[in-house]
């Protein structure tokens, strides 16, 4: 994604007073340890996609090195483990809350695939929300993070295709490819899926992206074609492509 020359202004009507004044001191508490996050989760890809969505969370993006750090500061900030509650997998994640919000810290991927490093901060872009500044996680991580959540109760899919659809023309898709190597078939078998359900969309992507994966030029597609192929997915709205009101979902 090319650099930003001014911070991306979120509404403030995204949270409440109550939610933004949790979300904001576990960010506050980041910045006087000097600790560098990038926010990811529903609200990088509402920045994204313009499509907002509910949620009682928000994730914070770590180095490895900075988690026992970072804990230690929203420890003292208030924030408890989340773990008597619910029990997760602490190998990845770091759940706390305060005041039944949720502020969770991530350094790896679920699956350990790979660890947040130095990269994800490079290309990251600068949003505000209510006067207050941080970088969210950029399009080509978010999206590789998003490819392996695939599982009985949970699929961030439906995240992967509304974030092709927005920004797949602008991605730095020579640094994606070069990320996911390994696993480049994956990433092949959801732009094929992609180009089922919008296939005019495949010719926005770079033509070495095509070559790669043998995409041919499609046609224009048409709402009626999107849509159809869409509900046959899911039939509630969910797809930013045929979606007509892209307001705040949450209150």
């Amino acid at each position: 994604m090319p650099k930003q020359e001014n911070p991306q202004e979120i509404s403030p009507e995204l949270f409440t007073d109550e939610e933004w004044s949790i979300y904001a001191t576990a960010m506050q508490a980041a910045h006087e340890a000097n600790i560098p996050f990038l926010v990811g989760g529903a609200l990088a890809l509402g920045v994204y996609t313009e499509r907002w969505r509910p949620t009682k969370d928000v994730d914070l993006l770590i180095l490895p090195k900075d988690r026992d750090a970072l804990i230690n500061a929203i420890t003292m900030s208030g924030f408890k483990d989340y773990y008597d509650q619910q029990h997760y997998d602490r190998g990845w994640i770091y759940r706390s809350t305060r005041d039944n919000y949720i502020v969770d810290v991530i350094w790896r991927m679920a699956n350990r695939r790979a660890d947040v490093d130095e990269w994800w901060f490079t290309n990251a872009c600068t949003v505000s929300v209510r006067g207050a500044e941080f970088k969210i996680v950029p399009p080509e991580e978010l999206l590789w993070h998003k490819l392996y959540v695939l599982q009985r109760d949970r699929c961030d899919w439906p995240d992967v295709f509304n974030l092709l659809y927005a920004v797949g023309g602008r991605l730095d898709w020579k640094y994606l490819m070069n990320r996911m190597e390994p696993d480049l078939a994956l990433l092949g078998a959801i732009l094929n899926i992609f180009g089922w359900i919008c296939p005019g969309k495949i010719d926005s992507l770079p033509q070495f992206v095509r070559d790669r994966f043998h995409f041919e030029a499609s046609p224009a597609d048409s709402p009626d074609f999107v849509q159809k192929n869409i509900s046959f997915l899911d039939s509630r709205d969910w797809f930013v492509g045929v979606e007509p009101n892209r307001n705040i979902l949450k209150h």
